[in-house]
């Protein structure tokens, strides 16, 4: 990956939750919990795992640059969907931590070396995992959600026809 491509994808990682906040904007309010089948997760449920996934991403990369070859514990998000119950959570405190997450983060890879791209870990659940990877993963992450959610309120219009 080159320094201008790393550039971009931290711009990218650095617009997700503006991104993520205006994409739930959309959302009518009856569709919030709505939830497109029983095993999928509603608009609310999806901020709530940025959230979390966010607070664990802030610590991969730091323990990625900040350690040597680190173990990067993977999760069960569905278990934890349920566990913490993210249909009852906060959306605006999911927010506001997606929102810190990022501005604290993208301060530390804005400042990286070119030399700290290259370090890497071990995911369980992927295997060997660089500080790129890492990168190229989150840079997208709520852009993903992001679309997840407006097929949400697409499915959710059509049920409503």
């Amino acid at each position: 990956m080159t320094p201008a491509e790393r550039r971009s994808l931290i711009a990218r990682y650095a617009s997700g939750p503006t991104l993520l906040r205006d994409t739930l904007a959309r959302v009518p309010p009856s569709a919030m919990h709505w939830k497109p089948a029983p095993d999928k997760w509603s608009a609310h449920e999806v901020a709530v795992h940025c959230a979390d996934s966010e607070t664990n991403a802030t610590m991969r990369i730091r323990y990625l640059v900040g350690e040597q070859e680190p173990t990067l514990a993977g999760y069960d998000q569905d278990h934890w969907a349920r566990v913490f119950d993210y249909a009852s959570l906060p959306v605006e405190l999911s927010l506001a931590q997606i929102d810190a997450s990022r501005a604290w983060t993208t301060v530390v890879l804005e400042r990286l070396p070119d030399s700290a791209w290259a370090r890497s870990g071990t995911h369980t659940e992927s295997g060997r995992y660089t500080a790129e990877k890492w990168l190229a993963i989150y840079a997208e992450h709520l852009e993903v959600h992001a679309r997840q959610i407006l097929r949400n309120v697409e499915a959710f219009e059509r049920s409503r026809k």
